[in-house]
């Protein structure tokens, strides 16, 4: 009985020393991680905040942005001049990009006055399965436009934009708007369709090809390298729209919108994108870019 209590009261000291020593080194280690999360948060809102400006102190300028413009042999013909608008538009300023085509028109060569941009043959996409039924499998072709851009590897590259050979973009309203966001970040900049029915159809997350989106360098090269691994996965879809919208997500990226990349539609004997022709009112009413479609009927 002696040598039991004798060996309690030896080892109480003991005990309670272990446990102070540990409490106190728990709440060193609370302390210090407290201090480094505090000290690491700071480090990245003001490194990778998304309202971070970065116009403040190295402006994006246009030859900061890369342009990839989905067409076709047939429809290039009709619709350069609609880009002829917009293309070079900015005095001294060459911008970069490609209209990226299934197969050169016949009166067409690569080379052109600076007019317009130069043209690109897609690479063939025989190999990708689509099966809607009442659509394009060229759809799968004008989806990797955003993959054929970035592989044309352009240095200083800050910003992709897309759009159709019927999109009119204006590039000073665009840089404004784009100079908002940190090109560093992963971005995805658009909007929805002017008409519920249609955001309604393929999606309120979705950026709408015809009135043009951005796609942040980072993003970017990351999608590129994913883009037809994932194409594979949605032969089930409509447009192309729908199938960069679906890889985009499958990274965990979010549509930002702006409203100004203007996808006009109106049902006139079914679905059809109109041009409304107020291109007199374009900082009001068309900000950064329009979708353009020459309706002869009308």
């Amino acid at each position: 009985m002696k040598t039991t209590l004798h060996r309690l009261i030896k080892t109480k000291p003991t005990l309670m020393k272990f446990i102070l020593v540990s409490s106190l080194f728990c709440v060193i280690s609370l302390c210090v991680s407290v201090l480094l999360l505090a000290k690491t948060k700071v480090i990245m809102n003001s490194l990778y905040s998304p309202q971070h400006d970065v116009s403040q102190s190295d402006p994006t300028t246009v030859d900061h942005l890369v342009f990839g413009i989905a067409s076709t042999g047939t429809s290039w013909p009709r619709r350069k001049q609609y880009t002829k608008l917009w293309w070079n538009s900015i005095p001294n300023i060459t911008m970069r990009g490609c209209v990226f085509v299934d197969a050169l028109p016949h009166e067409e060569n690569v080379s052109n006055d600076g007019s317009l941009p130069p043209l690109c043959v897609s690479q063939n996409t025989s190999q990708f399965l689509y099966t809607y039924k009442h659509g394009l499998p060229s759809a799968i072709r004008v989806a990797r436009v955003v993959k054929e851009t970035v592989a044309l590897n352009h240095a200083g590259v800050r910003w992709y934009v897309f759009g159709d050979d019927d999109t009119i973009f204006f590039p000073q309203n665009l840089l404004k708007t784009l100079s908002k966001y940190d090109h560093r970040l992963w971005y995805y900049v658009g909007s929805n369709s002017e008409i519920y029915e249609g955001t309604q159809v393929f999606g309120f997350g979705m950026a709408f090809g015809g009135g043009g989106f951005a796609i942040s360098f980072s993003l970017a090269q990351v999608l590129a390298k994913v883009l037809d691994s994932c194409i594979q996965r949605y032969p089930h879809l409509y447009g192309s729209d729908s199938r960069v919208y679906s890889c985009i997500t499958e990274l965990g990226v979010g549509l930002t919108h702006e409203p100004g990349f203007h996808q006009v539609t109106i049902r006139l004997k079914g679905y059809i994108e109109l041009w409304i022709e107020m291109i007199n009112i374009v900082d009001d009413f068309l900000p950064f870019s329009v979708l353009l479609i020459s309706l002869p009927f009308i």
